[in-house]
């Protein structure tokens, strides 16, 4: 079954969703709400639709709680299997507003193998199960990087401290995903690598 999906982009300080998915409408008003935008199948909403993605976003906390409310509550979001928050690094308003606002199903924490990294990722996972959010896994972002010329691996960032991590916390390693410059180059062109090459083993 083909899922239908919704990404709310709550990284209201730096959301980058429009330019990763390579949006540049602005989304429908109807006068009562906001539509929606719809690109490779996936419901989107983003702030970074609604102001100039040069501006600086300078919000004190209760702004930011507002803001992410009137996403969920102010959008007239289609009948989905599954919505996705894409919140910023961290514990703070974002976090807290959606833990206490929408009955989660879980998070998936995302950090780099580095010990400076894995320090907040580890506050992500207390601060999840302190509010009741289960945690459904970690990913280890920039796990490596594999030479196009040569094949050889190379561990820029350390290797491991995910699945240490997990382990001491009783969290699943739900993937490790290496530097790669298809990566990079489709997250600037706003063409994912999952739609450019969905056969490639990044996709996978």
């Amino acid at each position: 079954k083909k899922l239908k999906v919704g990404l709310l982009d709550a990284d209201i300080y730096g959301p980058s969703i429009p330019l990763m998915f390579g949006v540049k409408d602005r989304p429908y008003y109807d006068g009562e709400k906001l539509h929606p935008i719809d690109k490779y199948g996936v419901q989107i909403m983003s702030l970074g639709f609604l102001i100039n993605n040069e501006d600086a976003v300078i919000w004190r906390g209760a702004l930011v709680t507002r803001a992410i409310q009137q996403l969920m509550h102010d959008v007239k979001w289609p009948e989905l299997d599954v919505m996705i928050f894409d919140l910023p690094p961290g514990t703070g308003d974002a976090q807290l507003t959606l833990s206490q606002s929408v009955a989660l199903d879980g998070a998936v924490i995302v950090s780099t193998a580095q010990d400076v990294a894995l320090l907040d990722a580890v506050k992500g996972i207390k601060m999840f199960r302190k509010v009741n959010v289960p945690i459904i896994g970690i990913i280890e972002n920039m796990s490596y990087f594999v030479c196009s010329d040569c094949g050889k691996r190379t561990d820029i960032f350390s290797h491991g401290g995910v699945a240490k991590e997990c382990e001491k916390h009783e969290a699943k390693l739900l993937g490790e995903i290496p530097i790669d410059a298809d990566i990079r180059a489709g997250g600037d062109l706003g063409k994912p690598i999952v739609e450019s090459n969905p056969e490639s083993p990044q996709s996978k």
